[in-house]
This record gives structure tokens, sequence and C-alpha cells, in this order.
């Protein structure tokens, strides 16, 4: 499988991780940030992408807020919804995202929300590919 480079790419970060199955499975990251125990595949998998993408998510908002001259909330939150889902015989996913952002006009809000959307690459990369909601709690 090949990727297709983009004009004037630029890595940022690259995640090195390990996983192991079974009984005494687990998943480790090469910076040693990230060490669980994971004996069964799910629900980890499932909360583990959750973690990921509000953490992205987040940072998403921040530069949203940051362009608009905006300052978030002390106690903006994100809370990812990953569901693991079955119909004939494959497996799909679906997810909310449901943000706070106490104390911000719910227009301004909602547009954070929007913008936050188009910015994080978690919500690129899954755009088109499963149902994703995202809600002003």
């Amino acid at each position: 499988m090949t990727t297709t480079a983009i004009k004037n790419e630029k890595v940022l970060f690259t995640g090195k991780t390990h996983t192991t199955a079974g009984r005494n499975g687990a998943g480790r990251s090469s910076d040693g940030f990230l060490d669980i125990k994971l004996p069964q595949p799910h629900p980890a998998a499932e909360n583990l992408f959750g973690v990921a993408w509000s953490a992205c998510y987040m940072g998403a908002l921040e530069l949203a807020a940051g362009k608009r001259k905006i300052t978030l909330p002390a106690d903006a939150a994100v809370d990812a919804e990953i569901n693991l889902n079955l119909a004939d015989s494959a497996f799909f996913l679906s997810a909310r995202l449901n943000v706070s952002l106490p104390g911000l006009d719910r227009e301004v809000a909602e547009e954070l929300i929007h913008a936050a959307h188009t910015i994080c690459p978690y919500s690129k990369a899954t755009r088109g590919n499963i149902a994703v909601e995202t809600n002003l709690i």
C-alpha cells in the first residue's frame, strides 16, 4: 500500500507503538508515555481512539479560537463516544464528539466546533468513513 505525499509535507511528530495480544496483551509507546494492559482488544481500542481523537480535537479548538482571538474557557472539554457496530456481519465505527465550552456564546461555540472539525486530523481521517456527530453540550 502506498500513500501520496502532499506537496510541502513536513512530519511534525510520529507516534510509535507496539501492541501484543492475549491474556497478557499490552500496548506501549516507544517514548514510554503510554503503557497500558490490553487483555481484550475491545473496549480498549475504542477508548484509546476516543482519547486520541478528543485530544486532537481539543488542540484544533484551541487553534480555531486563537485564530479568532477568542479565549477558550479553562474548563473546556471534549467527551468522545466511539461505537463499535455490527451489521450484515461487518464491523464498523460511529462516533459522537460532545463539546463543552461553558461561558461562550452558543453561536461562537458552534462556530469553533465546526472550525475544529475541519482542522483536526482525526476528523479529516474519518470524514466520509464513519458517521460522526458533533454536539455542543
